[in-house]
C-alpha cells in the first residue's frame, strides 16, 4: 500500500481547495511530511508548498440494542493537509 490512502472529499475541504489551494488526504500513519510531499507530487504532478499533518486516535463507541450493549472502537488514522503553489490545483473528479 502506498503513502496516500485516499483523498478527503467533504464540503469543507472542497471550499478550502477552491479558496486557498489546500487539499486533504488520509495517509499512512508512519509517513513523514517529506514522504507525503513526494507522493503527492508524483501522483498528481503538482508543486507542493506546505504539508501539515494530524494524527487521530481511535474512539471507543458503544450502542444499546435489544440483545444488550455492543461496544467497539473506531480506527485511528493520520490526516495530511497539502498547500499547493500558486496557480496549481488537483481535480479528483477527472477519472470518473
Amino acid at each position: 500500500m502506498g503513502i496516500i490512502i485516499k483523498p478527503i472529499i467533504t464540503e469543507k475541504m472542497t471550499a478550502l481547495g477552491e479558496k486557498l489551494g489546500r487539499y486533504g488526504f488520509v495517509v499512512d500513519k508512519n509517513a513523514n511530511k517529506i514522504q507525503i510531499k513526494q507522493a503527492v507530487k508524483e501522483m498528481y504532478g503538482v508543486e507542493v508548498e506546505e504539508v501539515n499533518t494530524m494524527t487521530y486516535a481511535g474512539k471507543r463507541k458503544s450502542r444499546f440494542t435489544k440483545s444488550g450493549v455492543l461496544s467497539g472502537k473506531t480506527n485511528s488514522f493520520k490526516k495530511a493537509i497539502i498547500t499547493l503553489a500558486k496557480g496549481e490545483s488537483i481535480d479528483f473528479y477527472s477519472n470518473i
